[in-house]
């Protein structure tokens, strides 16, 4: 690794001051990056760690799940359905222009027009512009989760995405999976300015001069984001020496990475869960709930986690895990190929029948894997799996037409509790609200839906969780999806990297504050 002084650093130095650490360069290698640079084209881990370093939301999430002061420096509920935000005074964009209240709300309702972010917003009716630096977030009725939603609240910078192009577009257009100003150009508020990028190559960055949080530790002066596909070659690259810090470690490195000199494995227990929908509108079978519970017995995902995770997961019988409102220690795994068997004859397929499948193989830890070990157990039950795994890149594209009858897909809870995973997973779909967004399974059921509604506006803490284990045990009686597991997470570090502070189980890494010691 190389460190470099930055100007102010030298400056110091001739001024016989001291400094805590020199700035320094590093890379980081991920296993895709990031598909647009615009941060509202999609609801993403790509997308959000690229806004975490670029810009700044309202509010994030500490490591304990917490809530800390960024772009609004406090907030008070006024009423039932007013919350109001104090924004930071002085916080300047990349292009030089300053952060207001109309930054804010534009950036708000962007939000609300975004395929992907709409459901997020859904409860809300509009933000309203106090004076320059007072915004007040209004619901449509009681909402308990409102400063969840503002760790979503990246504001951008309204003046730089006015106008027109040369050819005549807004520069403020909205385009999923297509060109356009907004995915090419980016001005934001946060530690790193975007100096380079080459899709697919690699995302180079250089700390923002007018930083406005002075107060950070963070030493990283330039970095470089590469995407590694390969497992294998992501490690190697970082035991070499090519790069500083990686993710994931997939669990078969585990070891190799422990007992390396100068590197540090970093692990978390994570709460993304993985799934596979079953699509009833492309297979008439998956329309028989017998089918799909037999399905869901046929896939042993403990062996799953036992040999193909190498234990570093847990095996799901419900989309939220323990500590989200919802969890119900009762809906457990359920392997049993017996029963799968009966299913299958009590529904009439005792022949099996034939579906399409498919699955990232770069998006998530083990993915085609996994997606390999789930297609040879559903032939033990008598059904062919015709299976197909694609980058990441060129998989989303498939996903949002829902291609196969049966497709991966990995989900963090975006309020850390249960209810948002119905709302984009399990909901019925619906493209005026955004609920149902990545509901490739086609799975409706109105007391379902009527039930997760409900827990939005509920504001007693034990009544909203009773109803989200209702919701729970709803969809594990009818099989609404195949659950896998919760995916944890594993870092691979130089030692001097102090990338344990910066990590989070949502692996959005705050690389603005990581620290760099000088070799």
């Amino acid at each position: 690794m190389k460190t470099i002084k930055s100007k102010l650093a030298v400056a110091l130095i001739a001024a016989g001051l001291s400094f805590s650490a020199a700035a320094a360069n590093i890379k980081v290698a991920y296993d895709a990056d990031p598909v647009s640079l615009d941060p509202h084209e999609q609801l993403s881990g790509g997308t959000l760690q690229l806004s975490h370093m670029v810009f700044d939301p309202l509010v994030r999430y500490t490591q304990e799940f917490e809530f800390e002061s960024r772009l609004a420096e406090s907030w008070k509920r006024i009423d039932d359905n007013t919350f109001q935000f104090t924004l930071r005074k002085g916080v300047k964009f990349h292009s030089g222009n300053t952060m207001t209240a109309d930054d804010v709300v534009w950036t708000f309702n962007r939000l609300k027009s975004s395929p992907d972010f709409k459901a997020i917003f859904e409860p809300y009716s509009e933000m309203k512009k106090v004076d320059e630096y007072t915004v007040q977030l209004i619901s449509k009725g009681p909402y308990p989760l409102v400063l969840q939603t503002a760790t979503y609240i990246f504001p951008m910078d309204s003046k730089f995405y006015s106008g027109k192009t040369e050819d005549g577009k807004d520069k403020a257009e909205l385009v999923k999976h297509g060109n356009s100003f907004a995915s090419t150009h980016i001005s934001g508020t946060g530690p790193f300015v975007v100096t380079s990028r080459e899709q697919g190559v690699k995302v180079e960055f250089e700390r923002f001069k007018d930083y406005w949080d002075t107060a950070s530790e963070g030493n990283v002066d330039k970095l470089t984001l590469v995407p590694i596909k390969e497992n294998a070659t992501r490690v190697a690259a970082l035991l070499s020496g090519g790069v500083d810090m990686i993710h994931p470690v997939a669990p078969n490195d585990h070891k190799r990475v422990e007992n390396a000199d100068g590197i540090d494995l970093v692990t978390l227990p994570g709460t993304r869960i993985i799934t596979f929908q079953m699509n009833q509108n492309s297979n008439e079978a998956l329309k028989d709930v017998r089918v799909r519970q037999a399905i869901v017995n046929a896939i042993n995902n403990e062996g799953i986690v036992k040999k193909i995770m190498k234990g570093f997961a847990t095996a799901a019988g419900q989309q939220g895990p323990e500590g989200y409102a919802g969890y119900d220690g009762e809906l457990v795994p359920r392997y049993d190929l017996k029963k799968a068997k009966e299913l299958m004859k009590e529904a009439g397929y005792e022949n099996g029948f034939t579906l399409t499948m498919m699955a990232p193989n770069n998006r998530y830890v083990n993915d085609a894997k996994v997606a390999q070990a789930a297609a040879a157990m559903l032939s033990k039950i008598g059904i062919k799996v015709d299976l197909k795994t694609l980058p990441k890149a060129q998989y989303w594209p498939e996903f949002d037409l829902c291609s196969a009858d049966m497709m991966m897909i990995g989900w963090h809870s975006d309020t850390e509790d249960s209810a948002n995973l119905s709302e984009f997973l399990t909901m019925t779909r619906n493209e005026e609200t955004g609920r149902g967004q990545y509901n490739c399974g086609h799975y409706s059921n109105a007391e379902v839906d009527k039930l997760v509604e409900g827990s939005n506006v509920e504001t007693d803490p034990k009544k909203r969780a009773q109803m989200l284990q209702t919701v729970e045990a709803t969809l594990y009686n009818d099989a609404a999806y195949v659950p896998l597991h919760w995916q944890s997470e594993a870092w691979g570090v130089k030692s001097n990297v102090h990338a344990a502070k910066i990590v989070n189980s949502m692996v959005m890494p705050y690389f603005g504050d990581l620290v760099v010691d000088e070799k």
